[in-house]
């Protein structure tokens, strides 16, 4: 009898511990990086043909072993997109997931709408400590403004800065400073031999984020690191900034193309076609200010294991757009092409995500605020949100998830739209009748496949989809003569 009460007690136990665990809320990070492209990430490269990985010549690759560590202990997102590829409305739908229009920062340097809803309202209101370290984007002209008045949820935005590129900062009594020489222009200066794993930007972030997780680790907490790099100017510090002058960067093979080949709202007709150049001295540092931060990153991962929050920790690593780095004749970002609209997402939480698993699915950034709470288990029921709660394909058993849903995707001035899925693209312009890529086919974006007959029905597909998303969504595009034909 004594025994049989020993066991009842001992299994009510394991019960209660099991439960607990259960209903235990997970902690959040987020580390957000600006204009980064997919091919300068080692998980990613891995997910294409040498031909597409090897972009600027066969030995130039920079190594990321703490972004692929995240991918191999998590879930690499092969078909993530920006709702509009520039830094504000990208960031607007991220935290809110609505589309741009609706947030009131369609386009770069338009403040939020003051009613706006962030996910770090709702952790907040589920009893989260929330904090946000960098670059913000979202709250007007001000710049660098720091610290701005409006919070929308993140209750810890001592080291949040609105705007720039700011490459050295610098706390005192006052608070955060920018630490750099103005030259007569108004440009801030870069002189690296001030700099150190102190000062520099990236590093100074990090600093910051990893003494509030220490603080607030007895807590749910929920941050967002959002570091400005490698977003230009390209500078770093040592040794960074000498680490890839051995490269050479070939020129991609889409980097001169024929205007009377290119669609129209690529830009080039009507303007002598440049013969562009790689800089080779950009481009390394480029890939040095990568390597600074996937050395970052491979500091907050050490500190999570170390304090033991590494189990109950998402980790969720992402960027507002990409960056062409010469394809296609342009540099930089806003075009429906791959390299500029697709963004890394990667997401890590061994306590609930199988570890290697890779979703070929499309997803846009309004996706995100929806999808993170639902993975998080918590109530957004009372919200409504332009994405989907697509939280299920997160912490379902298939380690390869194929699905062909398609999403849209719009340009932050109203020169374009895109309808998206895991192969087709088709892009509407009023510069332009409709272009529509296979991006297996034709991974370098470069074939129109709209009027081929065999064709037809994927293009009808993509049409409907991206009209109905259009209107549902209100979309501006629908009044600016964008083309079905």
């Amino acid at each position: 009898m004594k025994n049989l009460v020993f066991i009842l007690i001992f299994a009510c136990t394991l019960n209660i511990h099991a439960t607990g665990k259960k209903k235990q809320k997970p902690n959040l990070i987020i580390i957000h990086t600006d204009e980064h492209n997919l091919r300068t990430l080692g998980c990613y490269r891995n997910t294409m043909s040498d031909e597409q990985a090897l972009m600027w010549g066969e030995n130039t690759i920079v190594e990321t072993p703490n972004l692929d560590k995240i991918a191999s202990e998590g879930v690499l997102c092969e078909n993530w997109y920006a709702t509009s590829p520039v830094c504000t409305p990208s960031r607007a739908s991220m935290i809110s997931g609505l589309y741009p229009i609706a947030t009131g920062s369609h386009r770069n340097d338009l403040p939020l709408n003051d009613e706006l809803v962030s996910f770090a309202h709702i952790l907040k209101e589920n009893g989260y400590a929330t904090a946000y370290v960098g670059k913000w984007h979202l709250d007007g002209d001000a710049k660098p403004g720091f610290a701005p008045e409006r919070q929308f949820g993140f209750a810890d935005n001592r080291y949040m800065f609105n705007r720039g590129h700011w490459k050295v900062l610098a706390e005192d009594e006052k608070g955060l400073r920018v630490d750099q020489k103005m030259s007569k222009n108004g440009m801030a200066q870069f002189m690296v031999d001030e700099v150190n794993e102190k000062s520099f930007t990236t590093d100074f972030l990090v600093d910051r984020t990893l003494e509030i997780i220490q603080r607030d680790k007895d807590k749910h907490f929920a941050l967002m690191l959002s570091i400005p790099d490698p977003h230009g100017p390209n500078h770093v510090r040592s040794p960074y900034d000498t680490m890839y002058d051995h490269m050479h960067f070939e020129d991609p093979r889409t980097m001169h193309p024929d205007p009377n080949n290119s669609p129209g709202w690529l830009n080039l007709k009507g303007k002598k076609n440049r013969a562009l150049q790689l800089k080779q001295a950009q481009m390394a540092d480029y890939f040095g200010m990568t390597k600074c931060i996937d050395d970052n990153v491979g500091r907050i991962l050490k500190f999570l294991k170390d304090e033991g929050l590494e189990e109950n920790t998402i980790v969720v690593f992402t960027s507002d757009h990409g960056d062409l780095m010469g394809e296609h004749g342009k540099h930089n970002k806003g075009l429906p092409y791959e390299m500029s609209a697709r963004v890394a997402f990667l997401l890590k939480y061994p306590e609930l995500v199988k570890s290697g698993k890779r979703i070929q699915k499309a997803y846009t950034m309004a996706d995100f605020t929806p999808t993170i709470l639902g993975l998080m288990n918590v109530d957004h029921s009372a919200y409504s949100f332009h994405g989907e709660d697509l939280s299920g394909d997160f912490i379902n058993k298939q380690m390869v998830l194929t699905d062909d849903r398609i999403v849209y995707i719009t340009n932050a001035f109203g020169r374009w739209v895109a309808a998206v899925d895991n192969q087709y693209k088709l892009v509407l312009s009023p510069s332009d009748s409709p272009w529509l890529f296979d991006l297996k086919n034709d991974p370098d974006e470069l074939i129109n496949f709209y009027n081929h007959p065999e064709y037809a029905e994927v293009a009808k597909r993509l049409m409907d989809e991206l009209y109905k998303q259009m209107e549902q969504f209100n979309e501006p595009g629908l009044e600016k003569g964008f083309r079905k034909n």
